[in-house]
């Protein structure tokens, strides 16, 4: 059987629910949008015009988390690729928008770059762990130009599917045309579900306005939403884990009735980021152990509710790959991978999530492979069973040895064992003749190698000129053509 954990009691999960809905229907949440309010209270929620406060009923709650499928499949650009969401499968996210990069051959932290991104862009696309791409590094443009540049950069280096937000109703609309010009029309899009919209509450209980706005442009297009409020314990969430987990899902909630009040039965998925501040300096505590419990929570509550979800690990609070980076990010790693939600975030970052290191995504790469392996449990198979066994042991008798036994390399090939892993796995000896060699380098080497052997996949060239053509005219500052907009 599998191996799964949960943290939270069921009378634990349920509390948490109950109180997530009087927190919508008595304290409700600001919404910054005029369109947004309006959606809402289209779909019976009480707007209160003052301050834009909107209270969400029970009874607008559950409706729509009857809309939202239970399952889905995520696509991308690469032919036969796909993730089936809610259906006991996970792929890993990519970290992303690191503002530096630790530099493994200076051995110094610089500031990122474009071919920085480029690098660990072309590396995740290449690894068949990672599933879905965030950007890893922040951009040097802003703006719409800059939006439209590093979707035309995504699409043509990462072939699977790809995570991402717009930041304004523009965007969104920039966003639709490069959609439109690299998979096509909006029924194509809403089948192959290529990118899916990172919608970010503000926490404690904030939809943004420019944000929200940039969302409602592409709604109806079959986009899924990952919603992500990031709400941090004893700084932008009251002290407490479970004070904690409530506030992260009243806010995916709320969430979620934007989304279904404006594109029923949009594929959803809950991401809450839950995280807890470092206590004696108030800072984001990246390595604390208590985000494997929160990791484990989210997974948790969104099942509850019957919704995919998309959990996030911790990090580590360390700047460099080591020892500290070592321990806090395979401990924060164990118990939300166990879990196995849909998306698991986090490979690649340092420091808090603001320094990229390439060595670094190899080696949680591997923390995952060994997560996998031990949620794939104890099998029952015949490939390391029981069956035969009392024969087996029979043949070889008492002091034998199972070495030359055919069920010994047919259970290596079952997986009974995970094989491969970086690292010294050998005598003292063997290691001290190579030269004593570490696993930065190792990991280091298995960078280079893996971007050799990788296979580019561009887009057309048609496509690409065509892109080029929308990115010129964002830098240009002229407007994205507006797509027709459903009926609200």
């Amino acid at each position: 059987m599998t191996t799964s954990v949960s943290v939270l009691s069921a009378e634990q999960r349920a509390r948490a629910h109950e109180t997530a809905l009087g927190i919508l229907g008595r304290v409700g949440i600001r919404v910054d949008s005029d369109r947004a309010r309006r959606i809402l209270a289209g779909a019976g929620a009480l707007v209160r015009a003052a301050d834009a406060r909107v209270t969400l009923p029970r009874d607008l709650v559950e409706h729509a988390l009857s809309l939202a499928p239970r399952d889905f499949t995520l696509g991308g650009r690469r032919p036969g690729w796909s993730h089936p969401v809610g259906r006991g499968a996970c792929t890993l996210v990519v970290d992303g928008e690191a503002m530096t990069v630790w530099d493994a051959v200076t051995q110094e932290r610089r500031p990122s770059t474009i071919a920085d991104w480029e690098v660990a862009t072309r590396l995740c696309d290449a690894l068949d762990e990672v599933g879905v791409y965030w950007r890893t590094t922040t951009w040097d443009e802003e703006g719409a130009a800059g939006a439209v540049s590093s979707w035309r950069r995504a699409f043509g280096e990462f072939g699977k599917h790809v995570q991402d937000a717009a930041l304004d109703a523009e965007e969104g609309r920039w966003l639709l045309e490069v959609l439109q010009v690299v998979f096509g029309g909006r029924e194509e899009i809403a089948a192959r579900r290529p990118f899916s919209f990172l919608l970010c509450p503000h926490s404690p209980l904030v939809l943004e306005g420019p944000y929200t706005d940039a969302y409602l442009e592409v709604a109806g297009w079959g986009i899924p939403v990952a919603a992500m409020p990031m709400p941090i314990m004893g700084l932008s969430s009251p002290a407490g884990l479970l004070s904690t987990v409530a506030l992260g899902h009243a806010e995916v909630l709320a969430t979620l009735c934007l989304v279904q009040a404006a594109d029923p039965g949009a594929p959803f998925v809950a991401a809450p980021a839950l995280a807890v501040m470092e206590p004696r300096s108030g800072r984001y505590g990246g390595g604390a152990v208590e985000h494997a419990l929160l990791g484990v929570c989210s997974a948790e509550m969104a099942r509850h509710v019957g919704l995919p979800v998309e959990s996030s690990t911790g990090g580590t609070d360390h700047h460099v790959p080591g020892i500290q980076a070592a321990y806090e990010r395979a401990l924060n790693w164990s118990l939300p991978a166990l879990a196995w939600p849909d998306l698991l975030v986090g490979p690649g970052l340092l420091g808090g999530s603001t320094i990229l290191s390439v060595e670094q995504l190899i080696l949680d790469v591997e923390v995952f492979r060994r997560c996998r392996r031990l949620h794939a449990g104890v099998a029952s198979a015949p490939a390391g069973g029981l069956d035969g066994l009392v024969d087996l042991l029979a043949g070889v008798g008492p002091a034998g040895d199972f070495l030359a036994e055919p069920t010994t390399r047919d259970a290596l090939r079952a997986g009974e064992w995970l094989t491969g892993s970086p690292g010294v796995h050998d005598g003292f000896e063997r290691w001290d003749e190579a030269g004593r060699p570490e696993i930065l380098a190792e990991a280091r080497e298995r960078v280079e190698t893996i971007l050799e052997a990788r296979v580019p996949d561009p887009l057309p060239e048609d496509v690409d000129r065509e892109l080029a053509r929308i990115e010129a005219r964002a830098r240009d500052g002229r407007p994205p053509r507006r797509a027709a907009r459903r009926k609200e």
